[in-house]
């Protein structure tokens, strides 16, 4: 019980020092995350040792009330609305950076199994930076972050199909029962099953998330609602969305996406500004625990031994998928600024590739020697990234942007 105080005292006190401070500097809170991170951890003061990759799996959860809040913040027909691009941009995306990676990886030697891994993984982006990033400056909702955003919630769908085919592509050695990620051991739970059972539990999964949101979830907080108490609210709101999280790990769907769609299931409901408002904290308090594991889980005497190759292949993936970003803006039509922020805010690797790199060396796919470097140059990625959209809004739009604004017309008197 001290060991867990100390190390919450630890995290909390790195927080309110870094973050203050960072964003007194104009570098945004994420950046302070990040860096404290970094000087708690094991290579600078060393407050925080092994126990952070732990403490990375749980503050995962943070992504997973953000998306719960997103949602409830969208209603289906903007969603709908929203369905080109998330299935243009979004598949475009994943399909040509796995291609360039892969092929990359190819060009180093890797063995095709090896090289397509990879390539599938480093694809994806970081949903839990950019959206907290994007949502602090105000740019969520403008052309540029809905098209960000619609491309990370294709990556995060396209997370369960990179689950089924990890095992075809390794020596299935060690097995899926020996991962430790959630998302692997889920997976696992429906494996004994035919196909079509596997099938419809995961629509069976889905369809209680929509029809239990519009006929069993609003009488339920309406019920809770009479009792005027504010904690037991807060309490349901929290076993509705950890309840769906552990619903798609059972059917091996990622849990960010099904807490997703019950928020746009209840968009419409008249709690939804309650249960907005009672999820917030948690979910901003997860995220910075997210941010501080991350910076602290960077592995710095790696990066010493191995400086060239971990810098090489973080800056190679992310000028990959910069250029592959810029020719999707420019197809799609964004004008410059929305260009800009798009290209700008994904070319870094995302969160999942901590948890599919844990199950494809589990399944055999990859060995340590080519793990562990990837993390690294993950984690770097993804401490870069607030630096990048930093440069875009201070030295590269003012300079080659347009000024765009997504802003109404004003009102005539």
């Amino acid at each position: 019980m001290d060991a867990v105080l100390s190390q919450a005292f630890v995290y909390l006190l790195a927080a309110v020092i870094a973050v203050p401070i960072a964003k007194r500097l104009g570098l945004g809170s994420v950046l302070g995350y990040l860096i404290a991170g970094i000087v708690i951890g094991p290579d600078v003061l060393g407050f925080v040792g092994s126990e952070g990759q732990d403490v990375l799996h749980f503050a995962e959860f943070g992504v997973v009330l953000m998306l719960f809040v997103i949602g409830l913040e969208l209603q289906p027909s903007l969603l709908w609305r929203l369905r080109g691009p998330i299935l243009g941009m979004g598949g475009l995306q994943v399909l040509l950076s796995t291609a360039a990676i892969t092929a990359g990886g190819l060009a180093f030697g890797l063995p095709w199994n090896a090289a397509l891994a990879v390539g599938m993984i480093l694809a994806l982006s970081s949903t839990a930076i950019v959206l907290q990033t994007l949502g602090e400056t105000g740019q969520l909702d403008t052309s540029g972050g809905r098209s960000a955003f619609s491309v990370l919630l294709f990556q995060d769908i396209a997370v369960i199909p990179m689950l089924a085919l990890l095992p075809l592509l390794g020596s299935g050695s060690h097995g899926a029962e020996a991962g430790e990620a959630g998302h692997a051991e889920s997976a696992s739970m429906l494996a004994g099953l035919p196909g079509w059972a596997q099938t419809l539990a995961v629509l069976g999964a889905v369809a209680v998330i929509v029809v239990g949101g519009r006929y069993a979830i609003r009488p339920i907080l309406r019920a809770v609602a009479r009792t005027r108490s504010r904690e037991i609210f807060t309490a349901t709101a929290l076993a509705l969305v950890i309840g769906i999280a552990l619903l798609m790990q059972l059917v091996g769907l990622s849990p960010a996406l099904g807490t997703f769609l019950a928020g746009v299931v209840l968009a419409t409901s008249e709690y939804r500004h309650e249960l907005e408002s009672d999820i917030d904290p948690f979910k901003g308090l997860l995220l910075g625990l997210f941010f501080l594991a991350v910076g602290a889980s960077i592995d710095f005497g790696l990066i010493a031994n191995e400086a060239g190759l971990i810098f090489g292949i973080a800056i190679g993936v992310m000028a990959i998928k910069f250029i592959i970003l810029a020719l999707l803006a420019r197809g799609f039509g964004l004008a410059s600024d929305p260009a800009l922020l798009f290209s700008f805010a994904l070319p870094q690797m995302g969160e999942f590739a901590f948890v599919l790199f844990s199950f494809a060396t589990q399944e055999g796919v990859l060995g340590a020697e080519i793990v562990d470097p990837l993390v690294a140059s993950v984690a770097i990625s993804m401490a870069l990234t607030p630096l990048l959209l930093m440069i875009n809004d201070r030295v590269v739009r003012p300079r080659f942007g347009t000024k765009e604004r997504d802003e109404r017309p004003m009102d005539e008197m």
